[in-house]
């Protein structure tokens, strides 16, 4: 999906399907001088929902920005039951990035970030090792090294979530941090804590996956990154991604090609969730093109 314009609202919706809500939510924006700039729709028919991703130009809409919300809810929300989210395209996201010691999600996240192809604010890095404190500061960004382990996992995490406060923090990149994150932060953050693992779970867990993989002879090799939920790697799938391999490659091979998939894929899953292109209903999300 391309970049939206910076004067540009989005709203993302979900409710039962029935008939009129599309005239409805056009309508809205119609007669309030909006210019739809994007519509896509889906219909969930085994559970009767509807879903839609809307992005209309504020140029000339008649509703001021701060009350667009409390309008479209007793306009038309509230009438079709609908959860809906508001979002503004010149709002940049405050994103976090953990990392541990692989370094090559980190490194791509930054890269992109600072050719502007992310339009992110990066205020933040925190990690459990030291290593990669200089990319940090060739950028200007805050690193926070904070060790972890099983006895002082609860007042680490205190410390964590006292900086994503301090820095007013959207949403959370998990860059391979090599921690599980306890049930009580992910709680703070639903829907806004993004992983990538290897898409040989469960066949091949473990610290040395592409090791096993390589052992079977594997012919793909997969990448995944989804939202972090309590449950581990069990969260709703952003995005999904695979490379053929075969008898030829080396170990070595595997894991070069899986690390690649892997910023492919994280960079696929951060860019949908910065420009609101998806939506989680359940477990599942929908993802606009």
């Amino acid at each position: 999906m391309p970049n939206s314009p910076k004067n540009a609202a989005v709203l993302l919706i979900h409710c039962p399907d029935k008939s009129g809500i599309v005239v409805a939510i056009t309508d809205f924006i119609y007669k309030n001088d909006g210019n739809i700039l994007y519509l896509d729709q889906h219909v969930d028919s085994e559970r009767g929902v509807f879903f839609m991703r809307v992005e209309w130009a504020l140029d000339s809409f008649a509703i001021e920005r701060e009350k667009i919300a409390e309008h479209f809810e007793t306009l038309v929300g509230s009438r079709y039951s609908m959860t809906f989210q508001l979002h503004f395209a010149d709002s940049k996201p405050r994103m976090a990035l953990f990392v541990s010691k692989m370094a090559h999600c980190f490194y791509d996240l930054l890269a992109r970030y600072e050719c502007g192809e992310l339009d992110v604010e990066i205020p933040l890095i925190i990690s459990n090792h030291p290593d990669l404190q200089i990319a940090a500061e060739r950028l200007g960004i805050e690193y926070h090294c904070i060790s972890v382990n099983k006895d002082n996992k609860a007042e680490q995490e205190a410390k964590q979530k006292a900086l994503l406060a301090e820095h007013n923090i959207d949403f959370i990149v998990l860059a391979r941090y090599m921690q599980v994150l306890s049930d009580d932060f992910v709680k703070d953050y639903p829907q806004r804590i993004i992983n990538i693992h290897h898409s040989f779970l469960p066949a091949f867990p473990g610290g040395r996956p592409y090791h096993s993989a390589y052992e079977r002879g594997v012919k793909i090799i997969g990448a995944t990154s989804h939202y972090v939920t309590a449950e581990l790697d069990a969260g709703p799938i952003i995005e999904q991604d695979v490379v053929r391999v075969s008898h030829k490659d080396t170990v070595e091979d595997l894991v070069r090609i899986g690390r690649d998939l892997e910023k492919i894929v994280l960079a696929r899953a951060v860019r949908h969730h910065v420009h609101h292109d998806l939506l989680v209903y359940e477990n599942r999300t929908v993802v606009f093109d």
